[in-house]
């Protein structure tokens, strides 16, 4: 087991499956251009193979599978058929929803029971304006379909001052009549923010600042969370729940346990440093050559982690998963 000095060990592995995206969001691609497949991702065994390895190194328990936006990729079930024989102890997706109907009955058979699915806005023009892509009522369907199969739904919202923040109670009203769990994301210094701290500023919104609009509708209590959680939770009695992701505001530096794994194999051990560290060329060894080799990058990559809080990163989130 690989552990640091604060007790913090990798539990929670990220798998961006691919880099391309069929939106281009304001906050994660200012150039508005969609983001394309590397030349050099990782086959889908490659991938699941590298799962593989870092459950027996990491002691990795549960895992997400990410992008760029997963749904698009080629790899997506011969990657979810061969992870989901591993004994993990959940498997879940983060998606933009614009293929999630086409793609449920493969995601069902897979035994995804759990899904977050990104949502900035119920308005139809703002949504195309901060997506630059895509269709918000085929996004809607898609997760009525899923909710009726049984698949539990966050959705996260990234509120972002002078275009969304109207809609944080719309958004908040919306999931609650429906029984999914939002999840407000402060915006991070990551990508093109990292460096451009006025564009940042301009439209971040804190968690203070979410937290006095809800109260102007609702009453709400702080619920409980696992100690690595990322969001603070909150209980509205009688409606359900609601958490934000205060990346700046609370940071979770301390106590995280995640750890990611590019398409193009690099594993990144923090949002906030610049390291990443190359495993792919590992992932065509034998498990007795492999495995020694993968626990020296992993005791690097976990002292790439923060100690206190999150200070930025060049990395462009949908490169590695959000």
């Amino acid at each position: 087991m690989i552990v640091d000095r604060q007790g913090r060990r990798f539990r929670n592995l990220r798998v961006s499956l691919t880099s391309a995206c069929n939106y281009a969001c304001t906050y994660c691609v200012p150039n508005g251009k969609r983001l394309v497949a590397a030349q050099d991702e990782l086959s889908a065994e490659a991938m699941a193979r590298g799962v593989a390895y870092l459950i027996e190194a990491a002691g990795i328990e549960r895992l997400r599978i990410t992008g760029g936006e997963p749904l698009v990729s080629p790899k997506l079930e011969a990657f979810m058929t061969a992870v989901g024989q591993m004994g993990l102890e959940d498997i879940s997706l983060t998606t933009n929803g614009q293929l999630l109907a086409r793609k449920l009955p493969l995601l069902v058979d897979a035994g995804i029971r759990r899904i977050n699915v990104s949502l900035d806005t119920l308005n139809a023009a703002a949504f195309r304006g901060i997506a630059r892509g895509g269709d918000l009522a085929t996004v809607l369907d898609g997760m009525e379909q899923a909710r009726a199969a049984g698949i539990k739904i966050k959705v996260n919202m990234v509120p972002l001052r002078g275009q969304n923040l109207d809609q944080v109670l719309p958004l908040l009203d919306y999931c609650l009549e429906r029984g999914y769990e939002l999840r407000f994301i402060e915006l991070m210094r990551m990508g093109h923010l990292a460096s451009d701290s006025n564009a940042f500023l301009q439209q971040f919104v804190s968690l203070q600042q979410l937290l006095s609009l809800i109260g102007e509708r609702y009453e709400y209590l702080q619920a409980d969370a696992p100690v690595d959680a990322t969001a603070v939770r909150y209980e509205i009695p009688g409606h359900g729940h609601f958490g934000v992701i205060a990346n700046e505001s609370v940071p979770f530096c301390r106590t995280c346990s995640r750890l990611r794994l590019s398409s193009t194999g690099w594993l990144h051990g923090c949002l906030s440093s610049s390291n990443r560290h190359y495993v792919g060329d590992l992932l065509d060894k034998p498990r007795h050559q492999a495995l020694p080799a993968l626990q020296r990058l992993l005791v690097k990559a976990l002292g790439d982690k923060q100690e206190v809080a999150f200070s930025g990163g060049a990395t462009v989130m949908k490169i590695i998963g959000g």
